[in-house]
């Protein structure tokens, strides 16, 4: 067989599902955003009302000790150096993902997010050195780079309730190179004292990570005990240990499930339903849990955990701040509070905007953001919101009132931010309905994930052969849930600028009689009648045996000795694995699963989920006319 990835050239042949986790993952980040509210609310009434209860439980020591060896540290430091480290696993293993699922495999994307990411750093802390410049201060010019992605997502998605996935996309991509080239500077700039040795075995326990990791080793407990290892190495070496979570979860590769993989599963699940006995049983456990990446399955674990617990916990310990009069009036005035307010609400949506214009230019448009000019806008400001990685260097950088300017600072800053982001999409909900797309949605044109495109000369096609709206179904006449989408699909079909297209994907460890059903329809097609002999299969779902196929074929008028003869020597089959292949490449492995205009649809498929589907492919398509 070919080499469809270079034959079908021009696409990614790799593009395995990376909306259905990256939208579950924005869900959590924007349902734990009110949590961190919450917490942050808690934190100052709790200090304002009692601070010495407050200093004292999180200054109280707690010791983990086996024999004369072990750990002691107040709760705040095992709660910022201890469990902030997986929340940084969780940022690594997100940046992972969109590298190798995401828009950033297309790695000419990478630029602008990089470029943004890495401007929207330096541009706060210039402005932030300049309002310090000669002062003590200076030296925590790291509180006003890094964008708050839990908490800005989640504000977003109160602030602008009608944006597109795509803007949070966006979003995301960006904040991603923020918060690594963040954690970057803590290591270089904010670790004091840094031991050589521990250094090199923390570097050594890395190394047979990744091996591990290139092995697929299965275990669970070994990947944990060298992370644990490398976390206590870096405690011990002097080097923040945070670090650790992210280089663990950027040496974690994502990947769909192949359908080879799932069928190995199935075996197994078919042999404990055969045998139910407890060896099976595990077995078939770990055969389903194999079928995912590790990154998959570590984000699964720990993102609820960072998000809803984590992060709130970080800053329940860390945002208290005493609000008085005095205070206030002081620290509105002094230079670390107005260099972060500064910073981020300013520099921010400088630096974003700026920066996604110039890439434009430069590249004469081949590279240009996925979003329109307001939706580049509200990513500026929103992204001045800054708090768990501004929190975490101002508690490194400063101690004293300077630190409580910099909690203040953050706080005005995120309150600034996104009253500023309310604006922009407010006044953008004012524009005409075109126009408030264009602004949203910028550059209709997108990462192409079904491969190879429709070929009308090749696949089945109902409707409208020149319609601008084109769904793909890959299906399996066996599979209940394509019985289920099947009305679906009819009642969209009723479109006059809506084109169909099936495509073969028969589970057969599943569906045993799914094939042979394939091969039918094929046959029934070299008589001309595929999309008769379509609907005949899914009203006979539970009659697919050779039998009533031949006497589906005799119902519908055709050649009946032929149609046999087809089916007994196979003759279609290879057509059919041109269908599998394609789904193989396109990163589709259960059915049904449909693409609208080339781009992957996730989620359900009922009526009014695909009809969304379907208005924003129309959206896009009548932007480029």
């Amino acid at each position: 067989m070919t080499d469809v990835a270079s034959t079908w050239s021009g696409h990614t042949a790799w593009a395995r599902g990376r909306a259905g986790p990256l939208r579950a993952f924005l869900r959590t980040e924007s349902g734990s955003a009110s949590v961190l509210v919450a917490a942050v609310a808690v934190a100052l009434l709790w200090v304002n009302v009692d601070q010495a209860s407050y200093a004292a439980v999180w200054h109280t020591e707690l010791s983990i000790r086996l024999g004369s060896v072990g750990l002691s540290y107040d709760l705040q430091t095992w709660v910022n150096s201890g469990l902030m480290t997986l929340f940084f696993l969780v940022v690594g293993l997100e940046a992972r993902r969109e590298i190798d699922l995401g828009d950033l495999r297309e790695r000419r994307r990478f630029i602008l997010p990089l470029a943004a990411g890495l401007a929207g750093m330096v541009v706060p802390v210039a402005l932030f050195l300049v309002i310090n410049a000669g002062r003590p201060s200076a030296h925590g010019w790291g509180v006003a780079m890094s964008t708050d992605t839990a908490l800005a997502l989640g504000l977003l998605a109160l602030l602008g309730r009608n944006v597109p996935d795509r803007v949070r996309i966006f979003l995301l991509t960006v904040f991603v190179v923020d918060d690594v080239a963040a954690l970057v500077v803590i290591v270089l700039v904010y670790s004091d004292h840094i031991a050589v040795v521990p250094v090199v075995v923390a570097i050594a326990l890395f190394v047979a990570l990744l091996v591990l990791a290139r092995l697929r080793v299965r275990g669970r407990w070994i990947p944990a005990v060298l992370g644990l290892g490398i976390w206590v190495a870096l405690m011990d070496s002097g080097v923040d240990p945070v670090v650790a979570g992210l280089a663990i979860g950027l040496a974690a590769p994502a990947y769909s499930p192949s359908r080879g993989d799932l069928e190995e599963a199935t075996g197994r699940f078919r042999a404990f339903r055969e045998q139910p006995t407890p060896e099976l049983a595990r077995s078939a456990s770990s055969g389903l849990t194999a079928t995912l990446s590790l990154n998959d399955r570590l984000q699964t674990l720990y993102h609820p955990w960072t998000s809803y617990l984590i992060v709130p916990l970080f800053a329940l310990a860390n945002a208290g701040i005493v609000l008085n009069g005095g205070f206030l009036a002081h620290a509105y005035a002094a230079p670390v509070t107005l260099g972060v307010i500064i910073g981020y609400v300013v520099g921010k949506p400088i630096a974003v905007v700026t920066t996604a214009r110039a890439v434009t230019w430069i590249t004469h448009g081949r590279v240009r953001p996925p979003v329109g000019w307001a939706a580049v806008l509200g990513s500026g400001t929103i992204a001045g919101i800054g708090f768990t990685v501004t929190l975490l260097i101002a508690s490194l950088a400063f101690t004293g009132p300077e630190l409580n300017e910099a909690k203040l600072g953050a706080l005005t800053a995120a309150a600034v931010a996104s009253l500023l982001t309310w604006i922009v999409y407010r006044l953008t909900a004012l524009l005409p309905p075109a126009a408030r797309t264009r602004a949203l949605q910028g550059d209709p044109r997108l990462i192409q994930d079904l491969i190879p495109e429709v070929d009308p000369l090749h696949d089945h096609i109902r409707g409208s052969a020149n319609a601008a709206i084109t769904l793909i179904e890959f299906g399996d006449f066996e599979c209940p849930h394509c019985g289920e989408a099947e009305p679906v699909v009819r009642e969209l079909l009723a479109d006059q600028n809506l084109r169909y297209v099936w495509r073969h994907l028969p589970l057969t460890d599943v569906h045993p009689r799914a094939q042979l059903a394939a091969e039918a329809a094929e046959a029934a097609a070299s008589q001309g009648a595929f999309w008769p002999m379509h609907d005949v299969l899914f009203a006979h779902q539970d009659e697919l045996r050779a039998a009533d196929l031949q006497r589906y074929a005799g119902d519908l008028g055709l050649n009946v000795d032929r149609f046999r003869d087809d089916l007994a020597g196979h003759v279609h089959a290879t057509r059919i694995a041109q269908d599998v292949e394609s789904a193989d490449v396109s990163g589709a492995s259960g059915t049904p699963t449909f693409f609208v205009n080339g781009q992957r649809h996730y989620g359900a498929f009922d009526l009014e989920t695909l009809s969304a589907a379907i208005r924003t492919a129309r959206d896009r398509h009548e932007q480029r006319q």
